[in-house]
C-alpha cells in the first residue's frame, strides 16, 4: 500500500517518554576544507559565518530579533577563527572577543579535523593556538570538539591536556567507520599515555540535531532511516520533528541510557560547511512552549554541556586507556606520493628545530608557515565529493591539485629552512675550488650507526682519477668507503644523539687503485656469470663480506633466500640462528599483493561508484580479486666493503613494474629495502599491499609495537574497546620485541604510514575485544588505496619508490622504541662546509 506523507504522519506512533528530558543543542558548522567547494571559497564561507554569528547574537540582544534570544555559536575549528581574525576590522575583533568572553560564542581547542599524519610536535603546536588566543583576551577554554573523524592517536589526548583542554566532544561518522566502546552518546575518561585523563563524550553524528528537526528547512535524513520521504519531509517539518524527538528519547530509555539529558550537534543548513541560523532558536522557543514538559530543548556550548555532565557522578564514568585508531586516516593512501612528501617535510622540520633549538636562524613565522602547509595537507578532507563518480569534473581537478600543493609547499618551506640553517652553521654555497669537507650531524634523540652519502658535483670526479679516501678530520682515521657511482661516496658513520663529526675527501696517490677482476678457482660461478650454486670451499682471497648468489644474499649477520614461486622465503639472523619470517606466513617478505574489486561494467561511472558504496567497513568488495607478485628475475647490482645491493623483479597484476632493491649491510645486522613500482591507472577500487611477515625468532613470544604521535602502541592490546583492528596510521615504524630472548627487530617505514593488521580477506569486521585474546596480527604495509566512493583520488597510477629499513638488535625498552624508530627512519644531516 502506497501512502502519501500526510497518511504516514497520521499513522506514525509518537511514544511518550518516562523521564523529563533536556536536549542540549550545540550549533556549529562542520569544517571540510574542500568536499563541497574550492578550499579558498570554504575559507571565505567560514570567515563570513563568524560575522553572521556575531550579527545574530547582536540582534538577539538589542531586540531586533528577540525570538533569537539564547542563541550560541560554537566555532568547531580554530582555523576558521584565525582566518576571521586576519581579515576582521578592529571593531569586529573586539566584538568577537566580547562574545567569546560572554559565552555567546565558544572556541574549540582543536584546530582542524585531522588525520593521524601529524607528529606529536605538530599536534601540540596546533592544539595550543586556540588557548593562546583565549589567554590574549583574558579567557580560558577547557573543551574541544571534532566532527566527521572517528578516532585519534593515543598521544592526541596528551596533546590536548598539555594545552589546558580537559574535555573532548567526538562527533563520530560511521560511513566506512564506527564509534568506539560499542555505543555512542556515552561519556568516558580517556587515560592518556602520561596517565592524565581527558573527559570524552562519544557522541552522535555532527548533524544529528538536523535530523531530529531542530533547524527549520534543514531536516535531513541520514542516520535516521524511518518512513518519511527525504524529498518531502520539510513540508511537514514540525510534525516529523515531534515524532522523531519523542522516538529518540524513548529509544535512549529503552537502551538504558543513564541520564535525563542528551547533547546533539546541528548545522544551520543541511550541508557541511553551513552557515549559522538564528531560526533554530525560533524552533526551540516554539517547541518548549508546546512540548517543554516532557522534552525541553536548550542551546548550549561545549563547556556548558560538560559543566552539566560534571553535575553527575563523574566517578561513575568508566576509565579506558589506549589508542583510538581512526577509520578515516586511510585517505592518505590515495595520494601516496604526496603523503611521502608530507612525511619527509615533517621529518625535515624536526631536523631544523633540533639544529636551531632557540630559533636564532629560522624565524617563528617561517616555522609557522611550514606547519600550516603540513596541517592543510593532513586535514581529513581528501577531495571533492564526486572524485570517484566524476574524476574529470573541474572541481575534482581543482581540489586535488590544491590539496597536493599543500604537501609540496610544506616540502619547499621545510627544505628551505634546513638550507638556511645549514648555511648559517657553515655550509658552503657553490663556488670554485670548494673544499671537500662535510659536516655530519645526528639530529635524532638516539645514537645511530648509518651509511652516509657524501655528494660530489658532476665535474669533480675528474679530481680523483687516481682514487680517493675519506678521513675523519678530528681523528685522522681513514674510513672505508664505497662508490655506487662517481658522484657519491658512501661511508659508515656512528654518532651519539645530537653529536656530529667532520669528514674530508682527499685524492689518493694512485697506489690504492683496485686491480681488475681475475677468475677464481673456488667460486662456483660459470662463464654465463650466473651464480646459482653454493661454494664448496671458502675463498680466502675474497674481500667482499657480503656474498651474492642466484638464490641468496648473505652477510656476516643475515642470510636471505628466495624462490621463484614464493619470493623471499628465509631471513635468518645469523647472530641468533633464528628465522625472522613467520612460520605461518601467507606471503614471502616484501611480496606485493594487488586487489581489485570488479564492477559489472568497469566503464560505467554509476557502477564504479556503487560497488564502493556497498563495502561498509571492508576496504574491498565481496568479489575482490587478489593476486600476489611472482618473482621472475634476480640481479646483483653492487658489492663492496660496506654493503651489497640485489634487485628482485616481480610480475604482478595492476603494475607494469615492481622490483625490490635489497641493500644488505656488511658491518651491521641491517637491510634497507627499496620498493619501486609503476602502477597502472585503474578506475575500479584497488588496494596495494606489501607483506611484512616478520617475527623475532618466536612468534609466540613476540610483542608488536608501532610508533604513533606521542605514544608507542601495541596493536590489538593498547586500544579502546570497540576500536578498529584492521589498520593504523603510524609515524616512523614498527618493532617486534622478544623480551624473553632480549631481542628487538625494528622496521623503519619513512614513506608509508598505513599498516594493515590481520588477514586481507573480505568478511565480518571485528573490533577490539572481539578478537581472540592471544591473537597476533599479520602485518602488511598498505601502500595505496582508492576504495572510497566520494572524495579519494580515483586513480593510483604512476611511478613510486617506498623505503623500509630492517634492523635486528638486542633489547630495546618500550620507552626507547619511539626514539629508535625515528632514528632508523631518518637520516643524518649532511652538509658540505667551507
Amino acid at each position: 500500500m502506497n501512502l502519501n506523507l500526510e497518511q504516514r504522519i497520521s499513522l506514525a506512533e509518537t511514544p511518550a517518554p518516562k523521564r523529563t528530558w533536556t536536549i542540549y543543542a550545540i550549533h556549529h558548522s562542520h569544517t571540510d576544507i574542500g568536499y563541497t567547494e574550492r578550499q579558498e571559497r570554504i575559507e571565505q564561507y567560514h570567515v563570513d559565518f563568524i560575522r553572521q554569528a556575531l550579527n545574530i547574537v547582536r540582534q538577539a540582544k538589542d531586540g531586533a530579533q528577540p525570538e533569537w534570544q539564547g542563541f550560541k555559536w560554537t566555532c568547531e575549528t580554530f582555523w576558521a577563527v584565525e582566518r576571521f581574525l586576519e581579515s576582521a576590522s578592529d571593531e569586529e575583533r573586539l566584538q568577537f572577543a566580547a562574545a567569546v568572553i560572554s559565552g555567546d560564542i565558544e572556541l574549540s581547542g582543536t584546530y582542524l579535523n585531522m588525520t593521524e599524519l601529524p607528529d606529536y610536535d605538530l599536534l601540540r603546536s596546533i592544539h595550543g593556538k586556540a588557548q593562546a588566543y583565549a589567554r590574549s583576551i583574558g579567557h580560558t577554554i577547557d573543551s574541544a570538539m571534532t566532527a566527521d573523524i572517528n578516532g585519534y592517536g593515543w598521544g592526541y589526548a596528551d596533546s590536548l591536556l598539555s594545552n589546558g583542554i580537559k574535555h573532548l566532544f567526538s562527533c563520530i561518522h560511521t560511513h566506512h567507520g564506527m564509534f568506539a566502546l560499542g555505543r555512542k552518546q556515552t561519556p568516558f575518561w580517556w587515560e592518556a599515555p602520561s596517565g592524565a585523563r581527558l573527559l570524552v563524550w562519544n557522541g552522535e553524528h555532527y548533524m544529528f540535531g538536523n535530523e531530529l528537526g531542530l533547524c527549520p528547512n534543514a531536516l535531513g535524513k541520514y542516520m535516521i532511516q524511518d518512513e518519511f520521504d527525504n524529498q518531502l519531509i520539510d513540508a511537514h517539518h514540525d510534525d516529523i520533528a515531534r515524532i522523531r524527538l519523542h522516538r529518540y528519547v524513548c529509544k535512549l530509555e529503552e537502551e538504558r541510557y543513564p541520564y535525563d539529558f542528551v547533547p546533539v550537534m546541528l548545522s544551520g543548513l543541511g550541508t557541511d560547511n553551513a552557515a549559522p541560523n538564528g531560526r533554530i532558536m525560533e524552533f526551540i522557543h516554539k517547541w518548549n512552549e508546546q512540548y517543554g514538559e516532557p522534552i525541553r530543548i536548550e542551546m548550549t556550548t561545549l563547556s556548558g554541556f560538560f559543566a552539566r555532565l560534571k553535575q553527575e557522578d563523574v566517578n561513575a564514568i568508566p576509565v579506558y586507556r589506549g589508542d583510538w585508531p581512526d577509520w578515516w586516516s586511510d585517505g592518505v593512501g590515495s595520494t601516496a606520493m604526496h603523503t611521502q612528501l608530507f612525511r619527509d617535510a615533517q621529518r625535515t622540520l624536526r631536523q631544523v628545530k633540533r639544529l636551531d633549538p632557540d630559533g636564532q636562524i629560522v624565524t617563528a613565522d617561517e616555522i609557522a608557515a611550514t606547519e600550516q602547509a603540513l596541517v592543510m595537507y593532513a586535514e581529513h578532507t581528501w577531495g571533492y565529493h564526486s572524485s570517484i563518480a566524476e574524476p574529470w569534473h573541474p572541481n575534482v581537478q581543482l581540489l586535488e591539485v590544491r590539496k597536493q600543493a599543500y604537501a609540496a609547499e610544506a616540502s619547499r618551506l621545510a627544505h628551505r629552512a634546513l638550507d638556511k640553517t645549514l648555511l648559517a652553521q657553515g655550509a658552503s654555497t657553490l663556488y670554485p675550488e670548494r673544499p671537500f669537507r662535510y659536516r655530519v650531524v645526528n639530529t635524532e634523540p638516539a645514537p645511530a650507526n648509518k651509511l652516509v652519502t657524501l655528494s660530489i658535483d658532476g665535474w669533480e670526479p675528474a679530481l680523483f682519477q687516481n682514487g680517493l679516501e675519506v678521513v675523519n678530520e678530528a681523528t685522522g682515521q681513514v674510513m672505508p668507503h664505497q662508490l655506487p657511482h662517481p658522484q657519491a661516496v658512501i661511508v659508515e658513520v656512528q654518532l651519539a644523539a645530537g653529536a656530529e663529526c667532520t669528514l674530508l675527501i682527499r685524492p689518493q696517490d694512485g697506489t690504492g687503485l683496485a686491480a681488475g677482476y681475475m677468475t677464481s678457482s673456488t667460486k662456483l660461478v660459470g662463464s654465463d656469470r650466473v651464480y646459482d650454486m653454493e661454494d664448496l670451499l671458502e675463498d680466502s682471497s675474497a674481500h667482499d663480506p657480503v656474498i651474492i648468489s642466484q638464490h641468496s644474499v648473505e652477510s656476516p649477520f643475515i642470510r636471505i633466500e628466495w624462490r621463484e614461486d614464493s619470493g623471499i622465503v628465509l631471513w635468518r639472523n645469523k647472530e641468533t640462528g633464528a628465522d625472522l619470517l613467520h612460520q605461518d606466513r601467507a606471503y614471502g617478505a616484501f611480496t606485493p599483493i594487488y586487489e581489485v574489486t570488479p564492477a559489472g561494467d568497469p566503464t560505467n561511472q554509476s557502477q564504479v561508484w556503487s560497488v564502493r558504496s556497498r563495502m561498509g567497513r571492508n576496504r574491498k568488495g565481496l568479489h575482490v580479486e587478489r593476486s600476489a607478485g611472482r618473482l621472475i628475475r634476480v640481479r646483483p647490482l653492487e658489492n663492496g666493503p660496506l654493503y651489497a645491493t640485489v634487485e628482485l623483479l616481480y610480475e604482478v597484476p595492476g603494475m607494469s613494474y615492481y622490483a625490490l632493491f635489497l641493500k644488505v649491510y656488511a658491518t651491521m645486522n641491517r637491510v634497507d629495502v627499496s620498493v619501486r613500482l609503476h602502477k597502472d591507472s585503474v578506475w575500479l577500487p584497488e588496494n596495494v599491499y606489501v607483506a611484512l611477515p616478520f617475527t623475532n625468532g618466536d612468534a609466540t613470544q613476540d610483542t608488536l609495537y608501532v610508533e604513533k604521535a606521542g605514544a608507542v602502541v601495541r596493536p590489538w592490546i593498547d586500544q579502546l574497546p570497540g576500536t578498529l583492528l584492521d589498520y593504523m596510521c603510524i609515524q616512523e615504524g614498527l618493532a617486534w620485541v622478544n623480551e624473553a630472548q632480549s631481542r628487538t627487530l625494528l622496521l623503519g617505514t619513512p614513506d608509508t604510514p598505513l599498516v594493515q593488521f590481520g588477514p586481507l580477506d573480505y568478511g565480518r569486521r571485528l573490533v577490539h575485544t572481539q578478537q581472540l585474546q592471544d591473537a597476533k596480527p599479520e602485518t602488511y604495509a598498505w601502500l595505496m588505496t582508492n576504495y572510497w566512493e566520494t572524495n579519494f583520488k580515483a586513480t593510483l597510477g604512476g611511478f613510486y619508490e617506498f623505503r623500509y629499513m630492517l634492523d635486528a638488535r638486542g633489547s630495546v625498552t618500550s620507552s626507547a622504541l619511539g626514539a629508535e624508530l625515528g632514528s632508523l627512519a631518518g637520516d643524518f644531516t649532511v652538509a658540505r662546509i667551507r
